[in-house]
């Protein structure tokens, strides 16, 4: 068990990696100069390498698309109109798209795809950003089943303080050694116990008692209000580190959050909505940006998914709408077989689901 001074003694090396990377780095790649700025109407896509067959759960197995090509890739987003390229510092399987970093490379990663990408990318005016996903990673859990609740496709990590210094060790570096413009961070979330039957790992009893300054009262008697307040302190902590390793270590870089329940009471009006620098509601319904306007900080840019979840989504009555005229707008589409989707054809009438809203915000993109 983590006593209170190896606890406190974790925090501050969770503040003292990102000082010591940027020492140890002394100067960002050559072509992180020539960054473009942050776009004045946000156009993003991400295609998605986050979900495939193969994997031990419902993410992909930890090689698939390794044999991706950066040139096609940015080809593609280029065609579509965007400016924005969201693609991957490190998938939910737990590995990382580029190679020499501190987590380890998908298995056959062929190019150094991130820091191709952003080459790339950069050389089309387009800005990149990568991705962490926050509270899922197979190859943590896998690796760390005390500190883990299992590897399900959906949040199982809480946030302790060995998480922490292996999350800011990889955004560091990642800032480090690629010129990625930023990073989107996603399922900023409390874990999901369904592994253990509800019960709270010995790790995130610890962590309960570090944070809210008293022992773990046990499942049966933690409140609502005691289960929120704790949930609140835990990402807060969380945004903290992360905000704090990036900062440190490129301060002009973007940090951007996908956010599916803005009013949920572990983040509503939280300091992380006023601190982020892209806020994404990542609902199919854009009703909840309301929401968002009150929370969000001076600086902060909103931006609305519209594609993604098929016919959930109806892009055409968002980008129509003038009240979104300042809003970013973001896609997501799962990799073909070939790694990049499809882009349809404007003529074709027929288009359903995804790729109607693909062509959608094709058009969209190619208007502004």
């Amino acid at each position: 068990m983590t006593t209170i001074r190896q606890a406190a003694l974790r925090t501050a090396l969770i503040s003292l990696n990102a000082v010591l990377l940027v020492a140890v780095a002394g100067t960002q790649p050559a072509h992180a100069e020539q960054n473009p700025t942050s776009p004045k109407k946000i156009k993003a896509f991400c295609i998605d390498f986050n979900w495939g067959a193969g994997g031990p759960n419902g993410f992909a197995r930890p090689g698939l698309w390794a044999s991706a090509s950066p040139a096609m890739h940015v080809q593609w987003y280029k065609a579509l109109g965007a400016n924005v390229i969201q693609t991957f510092c490190v998938s939910c399987n737990g590995y990382a798209w580029y190679k020499g970093g501190v987590v380890p490379e998908q298995p056959g990663l062929k190019t150094n795809f991130l820091s191709d990408v952003v080459r790339l990318g950069h050389k089309e005016g387009m800005s990149v950003m990568g991705y962490f996903c926050i509270g899922a990673n197979t190859r943590w859990g896998q690796d760390h089943p005390d500190l883990s609740y299992g590897i399900p496709s959906s949040p199982h990590i809480p946030y302790t303080d060995p998480y922490l210094e292996y999350l800011t060790s990889a955004i560091s570096d990642v800032l480090t050694k690629t010129g990625v413009d930023g990073f989107m961070i996603d399922w900023v979330w409390q874990p999901v116990r369904k592994a253990t039957n509800d019960k709270w790992l010995n790790c995130e009893k610890e962590l309960y008692r570090q944070l809210m300054g008293q022992p773990f009262p046990g499942e049966g008697n933690l409140t609502d209000e005691l289960e929120v307040r704790y949930g609140r302190k835990a990402i807060d902590r969380c945004w903290t580190a992360i905000h704090q390793a990036a900062k440190q270590t490129r301060p002009d870089c973007i940090i951007w959050l996908s956010c599916h329940s803005l009013n949920h009471p572990h983040v509503r009006d939280s300091r992380m909505f006023r601190q982020i620098d892209w806020l994404m509601n990542e609902h199919p319904d854009p009703s909840s940006l309301a929401s968002a306007r009150k929370a969000i900080g001076p600086k902060t840019r909103i931006i609305q998914c519209l594609c993604g979840w098929g016919d959930q989504h109806d892009a055409a009555k968002v980008v129509s709408d003038p009240a979104y005229k300042d809003v970013g707008f973001y896609g997501f589409a799962k990799p073909d077989d070939s790694s990049i989707p499809p882009i349809a054809e404007s003529k074709n009438a027929k288009l359903t689901g995804n790729a109607r809203n693909i062509e959608i915000l094709r058009k969209a993109f190619h208007a502004e």
